[in-house]
């Protein structure tokens, strides 16, 4: 043991061995020596397991291809890009929407040269960096005024401590949701500085008992849209247009957190009626906030709209400068919203839109023809379509699937769940959903251009699965179309 491990190439040797991989000069040269001294461990960690017992496989030309292929898995980024095959289109745990190009290109732009981020050219003075989106976003969604700050829960934050710090913020007991991430109304409320109030029953709030609850203490009415969950049964809702005019007949502002806003109505499609942005400030509240990233397609931002004295307010208080918005962010969004003030443009060109109105019959084409590749690519990987189901995600329309076709892989040498861990460690990887013994792929949120990488991807998985996969089970059969 004491010669296997005196046999091991010194650190610069294996540096200069290294340094000859055209890809090495992009890791520093701090990481590749870090990197190097981990792959000694594991190989003492061999030789005293017993795993090597010749010096020969402990030379510099032996161990040269394995150096620089942990090197290379391991040096690269740990944000990376992911191939979505899972159908939910507005998927949390993997960067929520996907930016339009027009987005895109705003962004880049905003990054690689100096801006007007706070810079009226018309007066050549400090402006306001909030005035390149507020007359869109005012435009768009017929509001007095709007402001942006980085997320939603920053909206809700900054409105609550605005209006109601100090003093009472009545709700529904049935709208006091929490969403992903343990994120509670309530404690966003108590952090605000504002009293929570609850009112009604879990499943039947009336208008009364707004009106009881009302007292000179009373900051805000805050309404919550559940767009995450929902109480169906006996149940009992008190409609924006009501509590408005509750709210301006004892003086008292309304506040809707509509959550995942969207400007498009999808009930044409079958989906459950979810009130849009635009009808929303059209029923009178006097602000409503809603997110950026989810059913709107654009950056992550929480957007803030309605009546401009409101506003103004909100714009005044000393908390707006710990939430705002960066450069990058502010340019996608500009570039989003001039994408709605054409409907056809902006279903077509914003892919969160694209993906969810993709028809049935579109997304079976696209599954015909990822399987044709796949079987090309993969003759030893067995492959068949089958109908299935995406998701909105996001919190978005919980209710409602979408209708599609799924390419469902079947390997043969190796178990399904082993297929779908080898996939987590591709370049880049590939991340889909075990049906019935079968890994399945949705096309809805993949784009024809990613079609090659998830063949490369499978291959790679097979391969590092297969040797060190235990036998594969008996899987079932599909029917081929």
């Amino acid at each position: 043991m004491s010669l296997l491990f005196r046999s091991l190439p010194a650190v610069d040797k294996l540096l200069a061995a290294l340094a000859a991989e055209p890809w090495a000069g992009g890791v520093p040269r701090a990481m590749q020596k870090d990197l190097v001294a981990e792959f000694l461990d594991i190989c003492r960690e061999e030789i005293r397991a017993g795993a090597v017992t010749s010096a020969d496989s402990l030379a510099l030309p032996v161990l040269a291809p394995r150096l620089a292929a942990f090197v290379k898995v391991r040096s690269r980024p740990h944000f990376t890009r992911v191939l979505n095959a899972t159908g939910v289109v507005i998927h949390t745990n993997l960067g929520r929407s996907l930016l339009a190009e027009p987005a895109i290109e705003a962004v880049v732009r905003a990054c690689r040269f100096y801006s007007n981020l706070e810079f009226d050219l018309a007066t050549g003075r400090r402006g306001s960096r909030y005035s390149h989106v507020e007359e869109l976003l005012c435009r768009v969604t017929g509001a007095e005024a709007g402001l942006v700050v980085n997320n939603n829960a920053s909206a809700v934050l900054i409105v609550l401590d605005t209006l109601a710090k100090g003093r009472e913020a009545v709700v529904s007991r049935g709208q006091l949701i929490e969403i992903g991430g343990s994120f509670r109304i309530p404690d966003v409320m108590t952090k605000s500085g504002a009293t929570l109030v609850e009112v009604g029953t879990t499943n039947r709030t009336h208008l009364r008992d707004y009106e009881q609850a009302i007292t000179e203490a009373t900051g805000v009415l805050l309404r919550v849209h559940t767009s995450n969950y929902r109480i169906v049964g006996f149940t009992k809702e008190v409609g924006a247009a009501e509590l408005v005019e509750l709210g301006r007949s004892r003086g008292v502002p309304v506040v809707e957190d509509l959550g995942s806003g969207s400007f498009h109505d999808f009930s044409s499609m079958g989906f459950k009626f979810e009130p849009t942005v635009q009808e929303t400030v059209a029923a009178g509240l006097d602000v409503v906030t809603f997110s950026g990233d989810k059913v709107l397609g654009g950056p992550q931002a929480g957007l803030i709209v309605g009546r401009k004295e409101i506003i103004d307010r909100i714009k005044k208080n000393p908390l707006n400068r710990a939430v705002r918005i960066d450069k990058m962010t502010l340019a996608a969004l500009e570039a989003t919203l001039r994408l709605y003030l054409d409907t056809d443009k902006a279903r077509a060109q914003i892919p969160t839109l694209a993906m969810i109105t993709a028809t049935p019959a579109e997304l079976k084409t696209k599954a015909r023809r990822l399987a044709r590749l796949l079987k090309k690519r993969l003759p030893g990987l067995a492959v068949a379509l089958k109908p299935g189901m995406s998701r909105v995600g996001g919190g978005s329309f919980p209710e409602r699937d979408l209708p599609t076709t799924l390419v469902a892989c079947r390997p043969a040498q190796v178990h399904v769940q082993a297929l779908k861990e080898a996939l987590l460690a591709t370049d880049p990887p590939l991340v889909g959903r075990i049906e019935e013994d079968a890994f399945c792929l949705d096309p809805r949120t993949l784009t024809p251009d990613e079609f090659p990488l998830v063949a490369a991807a499978l291959a790679e998985a097979l391969s590092a699965a297969s040797a060190g996969a235990a036998p594969a089970r008996e899987l079932p059969d599909f029917a081929s179309e």
